[in-house]
């Protein structure tokens, strides 16, 4: 018989994740903020109560309730669909736990569909929203250590595609400016594998200039990207901190991981390899790279319309997978097809 509540099951589920499966630290938080803001709305939550019905009301609140953001203090009202795909996603995860121990009869969400999300909101960042973006860094500060760091965090993030956890677990010694790699460690990954990144040449001069500064102060601490007033790495709050300055100054609207978006979107707009992105990025599965191609600009494709041309349209199929797909692309429309 179970006596434990569900704060106490939840606790549970997160300590397998931490220590079984073995999941990030980011991945957990988001299991973490999602969970608490249920609880908030459902204060007296218990296991038996987890029904479609409660799911229903739950996103029906979230969609009706007005809340403020912004340093302008704005109200607004409603809940994005993808916003919504992600708290389910989050919650479906402790809910199939608790059916899988026993705890739960069915899935709240059983036989729900998941909704349609809305793409058109571009997530990665214009070329003249970057270049504000490091007018603002080159000129917010006196002090030549924060320049410069924050000058290598930026193009860090823009030139390597890291997500933001990957950052602050850097290690002075995962740069390696010979060769002009950087090691991303499996610890700080979300999918917990490591991989090694091409440094790029302007980023290596950045490193250059920023290790030099560091070693001027004599920082000690093992941690590529220090804080600026302690012998430490720069910490969560420290690179909130940074973004809300960055932000003020620039009058550019951004969070840290459309530069990361922004990374992929360019490799692939210049006809990167798409597997090779997927390496790069620390992707799992290439599905979670391909989902960057909904975000290519149109102008990016329009070369590829304006290569078509009639006379060499396919003509030939054969069967692949319960579809027709085309042989070639290169077979002269016009030449003679064969008896059949």
């Amino acid at each position: 018989m179970n006596n434990k509540n569900i704060k106490e099951l939840f606790d549970d589920f997160i300590k397998q994740c931490r220590y079984i499966t073995k999941l990030s630290e980011s991945s957990i938080d988001g299991y973490n903020s999602t969970f608490e803001l249920l609880l908030k709305i459902y204060p007296d939550l218990t296991v038996e109560m987890l029904t479609p019905a409660l799911m229903t009301e739950f996103f029906e609140k979230l969609e009706k309730r007005a809340r403020i953001v912004g340093r302008n203090k704005t109200v607004k009202v409603g809940i994005k669909s993808s916003t919504v795909a992600t708290y389910r996603s989050k919650l479906n995860k402790f809910f199939n736990w608790l059916v899988s121990n026993g705890y739960l009869k069915s899935d709240p969400f059983g036989g729900m569909a998941y909704p349609d999300v809305d793409y058109d909101d571009k997530k990665f960042l214009r070329k003249e929203e970057l270049e504000k973006i490091v007018a603002a860094i080159s000129t917010r500060s006196n002090n030549l250590l924060v320049r410069k760091r924050d000058l290598a965090m930026f193009y860090t993030l823009l030139y390597c595609g890291l997500r933001r956890g990957e950052l602050i677990g850097l290690k002075v010694y995962d740069i390696n400016l010979e060769k002009r790699e950087m090691t991303v460690a499996a610890e700080t990954s979300k999918s917990k594998n490591s991989r090694i990144i091409p440094i790029h040449l302007e980023l290596v001069t950045l490193f250059k200039d920023y290790l030099a500064e560091r070693k001027k102060l004599r920082y000690q601490t093992s941690s590529l990207f220090v804080s600026n007033n302690r012998d430490a790495g720069i910490t969560f709050n420290g690179l909130k901190h940074f973004v809300d300055n960055i932000k003020n100054a620039s009058g550019v609207n951004f969070h840290l991981h459309q530069l990361r978006h922004t990374f992929a979107v360019n490799l692939l707009n210049n006809h990167s390899d798409i597997a090779k992105l997927k390496q790069l990025m620390g992707h799992r599965d290439i599905r979670m790279t391909a989902s960057y191609l909904r975000c290519l600009p149109t102008e990016s494709m329009r070369a590829d319309v304006e290569s078509l041309r009639l006379d060499k349209m396919c003509w030939r199929y054969f069967r692949y997978d319960s579809e027709d797909v085309c042989q070639s692309a290169t077979v002269n429309v016009r030449q003679k097809r064969p008896n059949k």
